[in-house]
């Protein structure tokens, strides 16, 4: 299939390493002018040497700013003045019990979760409608549908991008512009793998019982019982932004392994 993504510029988010660098390295694969952004220039400077090395012909930028801060989304805006794709994957995670989450934790997941990309849709959207095409995808979670004991915070911000996206895709409506929803599972990154590997050497386990615990004990329902790669679920987000998706708009669509215990 053509995704017709040739001279397209898009926008990715948190995207020097996991999920974020495999959608840019997926759009740059078909065509597309990317923008890498993280936030330091080191981090920034390494995914463009990485993505250089692995496709000599992409046309890729980088940008270094904080993208989950006001101030760091504006030093992007005053950088890139207009994009046909934005892929809204910045986020934060990680484990904490409820009764241990303060207030200040609460309101940094949703500035960093949510609100980013709240953001980045406002600046982008507007011109995207005038010309009548765009794609614009909100990187959430199964979390947001399993709401996950271990990381309550976590799972209310991923919920809250689904009625986002869902609700942009009806503002946007007839303009030739799709908002969508991709909802990775347990996805194996960079930054995964050291959490895994921390959690076994303070355990006293290896990293594959670490990793087969997580599946009895934390998503049970997982229907692959593995970790998926971050290009599997690259794969589904840029299929999203090309022509051939055109008819797929307000959609919450799930790489999560079958986690999700439901059809939907």
């Amino acid at each position: 299939m053509n995704l017709e993504l040739g001279n397209k510029r898009a926008l990715i988010t948190g995207s020097t390493a996991g999920i974020g660098y495999a959608i840019a390295r997926g759009l740059a694969a078909e065509g597309a002018q990317v923008v890498i952004t993280g936030r330091t220039q080191a981090s920034v400077d390494g995914a463009l040497a990485r993505l250089r090395e692995e496709l000599p012909n992409a046309a890729a930028e980088g940008i270094a700013a904080d993208c989950a801060t006001a101030a760091g989304a504006q030093t992007v805006f005053e950088r890139v003045a207009d994009v046909e794709i934005l892929v809204n994957n910045l986020g934060i995670y990680g484990r904490m019990a409820f009764f241990n989450i303060t207030d200040a934790e609460w309101q940094r997941y949703f500035e960093v979760n949510v609100l980013s990309g709240v953001r980045f849709a406002r600046r982008y959207a507007p011109a995207m409608a005038r010309r009548g095409w765009g794609r614009i995808l909100f990187i959430s979670s199964e979390s947001g549908l399993n709401i996950p004991r271990e990381m309550i915070h976590y799972g209310m911000s991923k919920t809250a991008q689904l009625s986002i996206s869902h609700g942009l895709a009806m503002e946007l409506a007839g303009t030739g512009v799709t908002v969508n929803a991709v909802l990775p599972g347990p996805t194996r990154t960079e930054n995964t793998d050291r959490m895994r590997a921390e959690r076994a050497k303070a355990a006293g386990k290896t990293v594959a019982e670490i990793e087969a615990d997580f599946f009895v004990n934390f998503r049970p329902t997982s229907i692959l019982k593995r970790f998926t790669s971050a290009e599997e679920v690259a794969n589904l987000a840029v299929y999203l932004c090309g022509a051939g998706a055109s008819a797929t708009t307000g959609a919450a669509l799930r790489a999560d392994g079958g986690v999700v215990n439901q059809i939907m």
